[in-house]
């Protein structure tokens, strides 16, 4: 038996883990590391079933190459061999406009999604990149891109010392948290209100967090940007402010808010007026405060407003770049950020005219872009451990679309319901055979902290996903050699040459020779961390992958500090409190102040044993209270006459749901839970719990503007008994 350590890559949370393998190399069990300073010893379920996860049955192990409707398992050669043949033929018919890109969520949680999917992109030449990111955060991108300079200078709550807590449309009890990385999210909350501290939940569904909450308040889905609104109606008008950054845009951000007092408002969200007014003053009033908000508002068709105003509402009231407020993280690996101000629509997409955010066009549109012809049409995709079948906005349309295309590649270790329309797939090595480095996840942890895995087993004869990554890069560009060389080559070449660097002046070749690592993602990763705000050249600490390596348990870097001068990349110099886009789009919201609920508003699910459509397919985390029901008012099926069943429908599809009747949900709103469909499935588990796909019933033509996220969360349905049948 052997005992390792190593952080869990399974959701946002980054807890540490304790393994026990066999000789063979098999878990025998997983518990959560005691000495990880971070997570201190907790463990979700997901977690707890990694093993499992990493020895499923029916994870590839060998690349797969279509021919017709039949697969066939090749070597790595065969493999490469065929997408080379794929890509010169769309290149020299289509050109490489042609092309397109989908990174799904699992990208977030390695090291080769951080390290090989940009250049990937760079060498597929294309402007057609979509991700999950556009089902998901692009609002807080997009308004934090606005309001600070960049779209990473994403403030996170201070859990751990702040006296009063608002959360809005996140249940981090079952997600374990949501751009707040946050190990034992649970835990905090219970100090939080251990300390005399408030913590207050606004939410359609009374969830596990709101049943830990000091108080709940129902809220109509998709009218959080109204209730935000009227908090900031309430805090200019009392005089309730304490402004301590330099701003720009009070004036025109007062003029706005003119329009959304909490009388007005309070129709529109169910929310109470006098509610709203006694949550501002609290808010006000505390001695230290933090607005959060996650997927629920995100994904909804007002998503950036909502996130921008959770920070207006941070800065209004004093508590922005404040211990106890929301806070700017110091990941370890972080670079020297640009200093061009952020924007947004820097090109658009051919059919739909929607603007680019952070390089990526929103996911709504990738079937308009497949099946539309003309001049770009995207005939040829790659695919990187996603699943937009099931994640995208009516997923059934873009089914069809990618049945359509000349070629489609996939990097992913399953034949599922998007990978099945590849001509190739090309499948990464188990979890326990990759190296891991939360490069993204600590960029947004609500304490300082940095830990790296090895690899606990070993590759065999088969490439690293990073090798993989680099394999697509080099042929889509045609140029041979060692990627990872070059790109430590230019980093280095950057950082000598720039003034005031703790490089500056040094021979870059020199550098690189001191660098350690048993692989070029190692290697790059021990730069990261040396040229970093902690890192041994850069003048400021010792941190490197050796450190690291002897410290396998991580290393505490110590409570989040202010930052905001040094992160500010606004064009003034100041937080913009009233980008004009934004501002602009308020109109838009105005517009809808008047309008009725319709009959039913639908919204998504998360469950503590899932995360997404990949999670399906392991027994220990399907069946209990992670099953696909719609969760549905007791009075509304008391109302309609509803039996065990129902039949939900939309203008752009209909399903049969079993129905799980609660008074956890509010009267008019529904819930399916995110991932599933499954039926037919190749994965044997996940075809035993199909479930139903909720995104049948989301519509891709409606989006948020300014992000072009999807909208997930408010989307109008007709609840009838099954076996009515309408006209429609």
């Amino acid at each position: 038996m052997t005992t390792v350590h190593r952080t869990c890559p399974l959701c946002e949370a980054v807890c540490g883990l304790t393994l026990t393998l066999d000789d063979g190399g098999h878990v025998t069990s997983v518990r959560g590391d005691k000495e990880d300073p971070f997570s201190k010893g907790f463990i979700c379920p997901k977690g707890a079933s990694l093993g499992k996860l990493d020895e499923d049955p029916d994870r590839l192990t060998r690349p797969l190459v279509r021919e017709g409707e039949l697969w066939r398992e090749v070597g790595w050669d065969e493999a490469f061999a065929a997408v080379q043949e794929g890509f010169s033929r769309v290149t020299e018919t289509h050109g490489r406009e042609a092309f397109g890109v989908y990174l799904g969520n699992p990208n977030a949680h390695t090291m080769a999604g951080a390290l090989y999917a940009a250049p990937m992109i760079r060498a597929l030449g294309t402007r057609n990149v979509f991700s999950a990111s556009t089902a998901d955060q692009m609002p807080k991108h997009v308004a934090s891109g606005l309001m600070f300079g960049h779209p990473l200078s994403i403030p996170v709550p201070d859990l751990d010392r702040t006296d009063y807590l608002l959360m809005l449309g996140a249940n981090p009890l079952d997600s374990n948290g949501s751009l707040c990385t946050a190990p034992d999210f649970p835990g905090r909350l219970k100090a939080l209100r251990g300390r005399s501290g408030r913590l207050v939940v606004v939410d359609p569904r009374h969830t596990r967090t709101a049943a830990l909450a000091d108080e709940h308040v129902f809220i109509r889905p998709g009218t959080d940007a109204y209730l935000l609104f009227g908090i900031v109606h309430t805090l200019l008008a009392e005089g309730l402010t304490d402004v301590r950054q330099e701003i720009n845009g009070l004036a025109e951000l007062t003029q706005a808010a003119k329009h959304f007092a909490p009388d007005v408002v309070a129709h529109r969200t169910g929310v109470p007026a006098e509610v709203i007014v006694r949550l501002a003053r609290e808010l006000a009033g505390a001695p230290t405060a933090a607005v959060y908000a996650r997927i629920g508002t995100c994904t909804a068709e007002f998503g950036t407003l909502a996130q921008w105003l959770v920070d207006v509402v941070n800065v209004l009231t004093g508590n922005l770049d404040r211990p106890g407020g929301v806070m700017f993280p110091m990941p370890a690996t972080e670079g020297g950020r640009r200093r061009k101000p952020y924007q947004t629509g820097r090109w658009r997409s051919r059919v739909r005219d929607l603007p680019e955010a952070n390089g990526e066009l929103p996911v709504a549109t990738l079937a308009d872009e497949i099946e539309t012809p003309g001049q770009g049409q995207i005939r040829c995709m790659v695919t990187v451990a996603g699943n937009p079948v099931l994640s995208a906005p009516n997923g059934g349309r873009l089914d069809g679309a990618l049945g359509e295309l000349a070629f489609m590649v996939s990097v992913d270790p399953y034949l599922n319901e998007t990978t099945r329309h590849a001509h190739v797939i090309l499948p990464p090595p188990r979890v326990l055979q990759a190296g891991h480095y939360d490069f993204a996840l600590l960029g947004f942890a609500v304490r300082n902290y940095t830990r790296y895995s090895r690899p606990l087993l070993p590759l065999a004869d088969r490439p690293s996903e990073g090798m993989i990554l680099a394999r697509l890069a080099v042929i889509a560009s045609g140029l041979d050699g060692d990627l990872d060389a070059f790109i430590i080559g230019q980093t280095l070449e950057k950082a000598v040459s720039t003034p005031g660097s703790g490089v500056e002046g040094r021979d870059a070749g020199e550098l690189a020779a001191l660098l350690d690592g048993e692989s070029g993602a190692e290697r790059r990763l021990d730069m990261m961390l040396r040229l970093g705000p902690y890192g041994e050249w850069s003048g400021r600490g010792e941190l490197s992958l050796r450190k690291l390596l002897d410290n396998p348990h991580g290393l505490d870097l110590g409570p989040l500090e202010p930052r905001l001068p040094e992160l500010l990349t606004t064009a003034s110099g100041r937080v913009e409190l009233a980008p004009p886009q934004l501002i602009d789009d308020v109109e838009r919201l105005r517009d809808g102040l008047g309008d009725e609920p319709p009959g039913f508003l639908l919204i998504g699910r998360r469950h503590l044993r899932s995360n997404n459509s990949w999670m399906h397919n392991v027994a220990p985390l399907v069946g209990g209270s992670n099953r696909c029901t719609l969760q549905i008012n007791p009075a509304d099926v008391d109302r309609l006459g509803l039996d065990g069943y129902a039949t939900v429908r939309s203008s752009t599809g209909e399903l049969t749901v079993p129905l799980e009747p609660t008074d956890s949900i509010m009267p008019g709103v529904v819930s399916l839970p995110h991932g599933w469909g499954h039926a037919g499935s190749a994965q044997s588990v996940a075809a035993e719990h199909p479930g139903v796909s909720a995104n049948t019933l989301t519509d891709e033509s409606t989006v948020d503007l300014p992000s072009g996220n999807a909208v997930f969360n408010g989307v109008p349905v007709t609840i009838l008994p099954t076996g009515v049948i309408t006209a429609h």
